[in-house]
This record gives structure tokens, C-alpha cells and sequence, in this order.
């Protein structure tokens, strides 16, 4: 064991630990769960810290022999996995993200000195110079961000893709529509499949909108934004290091103090993320109800069978991707307003709850990333239609008298449509009995190319 010391006291650590005492103190303040910081925001701070000491090197501040010793730290931290062993700091933690900066710099700091066989480089004075948890923090957070929003966008486009193959397969399938669960006018599938197409078109749109605010960053404004202890060099290099290392387009915030107390921007992205699941959670509520039965329900589409349904009901096949897909949706949005109260939870000069927000978000992410993966793989891709339910379904419709009304009327025609309901009789049977119309219009009125009026939707653009 050795023996470490802060500003609070005295502590031992494993001789052989990379961590030192910060992130002691973190482990044992902080037992709220199993879960540790996600292993992306650990990687961008490394490489935050990588900047910074060729940043600092540049400038003048940080000597040579430390400067290489860090950069060489920290790319054997890139390239090996020492998250086990080293990284160990909680995921739920108070101190505005110091816990994540320090248990870095203290790893940085203990590998540079293992490697380079001398005792020279500090975690605080060396490896964390010109910089504070509240800008390097943020600015890791926001780069794990947007290595992980490719991934997103890229599942998006699948989804997109399947469900035009979709609308295309299914573009003659004649089906009624429903408003409010009830029978409505017809449609067609491919008409149904293309419109969730356009609406998670519009999703990639906003997730390519959220890029360019989350890219600016703070580094370089140290604790509250006015870059105490980082010189002009370092302020102005800084973050087009950071952009070469990562091969992300940052670029330094306006308003260095803003950027660093206030949150709007991860509220605002956090949104786009709800918004998402909101989308794919409808979707997913379509195609449960669209696929119920396959006796007693509506069963005009069939889902893949992926499982068995029962333990005790031999040969029943539940939605089960839809609903792990609902459920994926409940939590991202549970998260959400998580994101939202941290960030209006913020006083003055610094946000206390960033840990929470990318900690959420990050978690939003992959949670979306993997739901629409298992989404596209082992359900949309296999969606068959029912096409002999929903053409009965469209032939024994009453609904289909509405486009009677342009001819009879619409009170004409309702008192058409209760009488054939309570006659449990076809609309036409009423029609010409009642000698309302001959058959020749009648059958006009409702061929399909009257009923499937075909208006010209605009697709909505956009650019891949």
C-alpha cells in the first residue's frame, strides 16, 4: 500500500493502483450503483488531456520530457483497456464531473511516470495545467456526444430505408384507414409505411441539426469561463487540437462563461433524442395493434415470430420487438426530463448536475442506436401483409359511403349508412333499392381510383 494525501487527509491505495486518491475518495463517497462512467467519455477526456499537454508544450508551459511522457500516456490509454483496473469512478457522483477529471489525470499522471521510470509528472500541476474540470468536462462530454451520434443517424437510415422498400411492396395494398381507432376512409400500405418513412426522415434531419451546437465547446475557459491560468497560446490552439485528435469539427464557444454555466444546448438535444423515441414508439404502438390476433384482433399485418409468447398457451407469438422498443422509448424519455431538471437545477456560475445529463444522454444514444438495430433487423425487414383480411375489410366497410356525399349528401347518406348497419346489409344493397343512384355510378364512386384519391404528397427531402 502507499499512502496519499489531499486536501481533506490521508489515504491508502493499492501500491500497484493507477488511480490515486481523488478517485478513492470518489469510489467511497459514491456507492449509488454497480454502474461506472461511460467508457466514451473516459476516452474524450483522455484525448482532452492529449491536447491540452501538446497545447501546453507549444506554448511554452509544459517541458518537453512531460509533455511527451502525457501524450505517450495517453495514447497507450487509447489503445489498451485499462477501464477495469483504472477508471473506476461511479457513474451517479457529486462534483460536477471533478471525480471523471481527476481519476484521469491521476491514471495519466501514474502511467507517465511507470513509463517514463521518474516521479515528475503530476496529475494537477501537469497533466490538468491550463484546464479545470468545468471546461474539460463539458467539452469530453460533448465530443463523446457526437462520436456516438453517427451511429445513431446511420440505424436511422436503415429504418428509413426498409420502410421505402416497404411502401414500395405494399404499394397497391388496398386497407381501411382508422381515426381514432375507428374505420375511416381506405388507403393503401404503401401510402401507411411511406408517411413513417418521411417522419423519421425528419428525425435524421433534426439529429443532423443538433451537430453544430454541440460542437462548441469550452476548453480553454478553465473554471468559470474567464481562462484563469491558460495563456493566450493555449486558448487559441487548444481546441483545433482536440479537433485533429478526435477528427470532430469543434470549435471554440463565443462565450466562453455561458458555455460553461448553462445547459440549453444539451436540454435541446436531449429533445431531439425524445423526439426519436416518441416516433419510434408510435410506430412500434401501430404495428402491435395493426398485427393483433391473429383471430381476434385486427391481424392485417404479420410480424415476425421471434419467440414464444407463452408459458403456458401453446402456440402464441407476442410483438416482442415493438415492445422492447416502447420500452426503450419509456426510458429515453424518463431520461429526458432527468436532463431537463439537472439543467435547470444550475446555479450561477457552473452546472453541478453535467454528470447526470451525459451520463442520460449517452445512455439515450446507445439505447436507440441498439432499439432501432433489433427494430429494422428482427421486425420491419419481415413485415408481411395480410392483403385478403384487409380487402374484405375495405369491400364490407360502411365507410365507404362517404364518397356518396358529394352525390346524396351527407345526411342522405348517414341515414344510408344506419340503416345498413342495422340491416347488417351492404351500403349498394340500400342504394339501389332506395333507387338513390344507378349501378354504373355507384360502382364508379367506388372503384379505387376514386377511393385512393391520390394527392401529391411532396416527399420530404433530405441529404444523406
Amino acid at each position: 500500500m502507499r499512502i496519499e494525501r489531499d486536501c481533506v487527509g490521508e489515504l491508502e491505495i493499492k501500491e500497484d493502483a493507477l488511480f490515486g486518491i481523488n478517485t478513492a475518495r470518489a469510489v467511497h463517497n459514491f456507492p449509488i450503483s454497480n454502474e461506472l462512467v461511460n467508457p466514451l467519455l473516459i476516452t474524450s477526456m483522455i484525448e482532452v488531456k492529449k491536447a491540452a499537454a501538446m497545447t501546453n508544450h507549444i506554448s511554452g508551459a509544459l517541458e518537453g520530457a512531460k509533455a511527451k511522457a502525457i501524450v505517450v500516456a495517453c495514447d497507450t490509454l487509447l489503445n489498451e483497456d485499462y477501464r477495469q483496473d483504472a477508471f473506476v469512478v461511479p457513474a451517479f457522483q457529486g462534483g460536477a464531473g471533478t471525480s471523471v477529471n481527476m481519476n484521469v489525470n491521476e491514471v495519466i499522471a501514474n502511467l507517465a511516470n511507470k513509463q517514463s521510470g521518474s516521479q515528475k509528472v503530476h496529475p494537477n500541476d501537469d497533466v490538468n495545467l491550463a484546464q479545470s474540470t468545468n471546461d474539460t468536462f463539458p467539452t469530453a462530454g460533448k465530443v463523446a456526444l457526437l462520436k456516438m451520434l453517427p451511429k445513431v443517424q446511420a440505424k436511422v437510415l436503415d429504418l428509413i430505408d426498409v420502410l421505402d422498400k416497404k411502401a414500395e411492396e405494399f404499394s397497391d395494398v388496398i386497407k381501411l384507414g382508422r381515426t381514432q381507432l375507428q374505420d375511416a376512409v381506405p388507403t393503401t400500405f404503401g401510402n401507411s409505411f411511406r408517411a413513417y418513412a418521411s417522419l423519421f426522415k425528419r428525425d435524421y434531419q433534426r439529429l443532423e441539426s443538433a451537430k453544430e451546437d454541440l460542437s462548441f465547446v469550452n476548453l480553454g475557459g478553465t473554471a468559470i469561463g474567464t481562462g484563469l491560468n491558460a495563456d493566450d497560446i493555449y486558448q487559441r490552439n487548444v481546441v483545433d487540437k482536440l479537433s485533429s485528435i478526435t477528427r470532430i469539427p469543434l470549435k471554440s464557444a463565443e462565450n466562453l462563461i455561458d458555455a460553461t454555466q448553462n445547459c440549453d444546448v444539451f436540454v435541446e438535444f436531449s429533445g431531439v433524442l425524445k423526439t426519436l423515441a416518441v416516433n419510434l414508439s408510435k410506430f412500434s404502438n401501430d404495428l402491435r395493434l395493426l398485427s393483433s390476433g391473429p383471430q381476434a384482433g385486427i391481424a392485417e399485418l404479420r410480424l415476425p415470430a421471434k419467440q414464444a409468447g407463452s408459458s403456458i398457451m401453446p402456440g402464441k407469438i407476442n410483438p416482442v420487438i415493438p415492445e422492447v422498443v416502447n420500452q426503450v422509448a419509456f426510458q429515453v424519455v424518463g431520461n429526458d426530463l432527468a436532463i431537463t431538471m439537472a439543467a435547470e437545477g444550475g446555479q450561477l456560475e457552473l452546472n453541478a448536475f453535467e454528470p447526470l445529463i451525459f451520463r442520460n444522454l449517452l445512455q439515450n444514444e446507445s439505447y436507440l442506436e441498439n432499439a432501432i438495430t433489433t427494430l429494422v433487423e428482427n421486425c420491419v425487414a419481415g413485415i408481411e401483409v395480410n392483403q385478403e383480411i384487409c380487402r374484405d375489410e375495405v369491400e364490407r366497410s360502411v365507410v365507404l359511403a362517404t364518397a356518396l356525399t358529394p352525390v346524396l349528401g351527407y345526411q342522405v347518406t348517414t341515414k344510408v349508412v344506419k340503416q345498413a348497419l342495422k340491416e347488417k346489409c351492404a351500403i349498394k344493397e340500400i342504394i339501389l333499392s332506395e333507387n338513390l343512384m344507378e349501378e354504373t355510378e355507384f360502382d364508379n364512386l367506388m372503384s379505387s381510383s376514386n377511393l385512393l384519391h391520390k394527392v401529391k404528397n411532396k416527399d420530404y427531402s433530405f441529404a444523406k
